[in-house]
């Protein structure tokens, strides 16, 4: 995925956006991030320790890469959410999540998976206090303009189901 490219998709935003908060659909993204860590724990326990090293295609990470990257995205983005909250005309700092991820085989999963339980607890409590002034709240993203935090939570509940998705390709195979 290029994410430089500035372009805006069918829907009018980001295509890297788009194609994320796609997998959400009709779905209450608050509903689909209060279920996320269960379901990532049902499919680590079902892929195991050898499924962890498994790739959903060639290529493409690893479940161990998608954990740590859950931990690392839910970190990320309840920081950027705090941000635009506290800050008039806040101004996103992107990650490269390939970066980020040239580390991750060397993490413990169960601690990614702990991390991530505890992280989105205390980001869906920060939400569940906001008023509709804090859901439209927007800061500017470098690569993709201006965001709301109410897309910033659509992305983020379909940043999970995309890789949900991805965990449960890896243990059909």
């Amino acid at each position: 995925m290029d994410f430089t490219d500035n372009a805006a998709g069918p829907l009018g935003m980001h295509p890297y956006l788009e194609r994320i908060i796609g997998y959400l659909g009709e779905q209450d993204p608050i509903t689909v991030l209060e279920n996320s860590p269960g379901k990532l724990e049902l499919l680590v326990s079902q892929l195991g320790s050898n499924g962890l090293d498994k790739s959903y295609a060639p290529g493409k990470w690893s479940a161990r890469t998608i954990l740590a990257q859950l931990a690392d995205v839910e970190l990320g983005m309840g920081f950027r959410i705090r941000q635009t909250l506290a800050e008039a005309k806040h101004h996103i700092q992107a990650f490269d999540q390939d970066a980020w991820a040239r580390r991750y085989a060397r993490l413990e999963p169960s601690l990614a998976l702990e991390t991530f339980r505890a992280l989105r607890s205390w980001n869906l409590t920060l939400f569940a206090g906001f008023s509709l002034e804090d859901w439209l709240k927007e800061a500017v993203h470098p690569k993709r303009g201006k965001e709301s935090i109410d897309l910033m939570v659509r992305f983020l509940a379909g940043h999970d189901l995309n890789h949900l998705l991805q965990l449960e390709q890896i243990l059909e195979q």
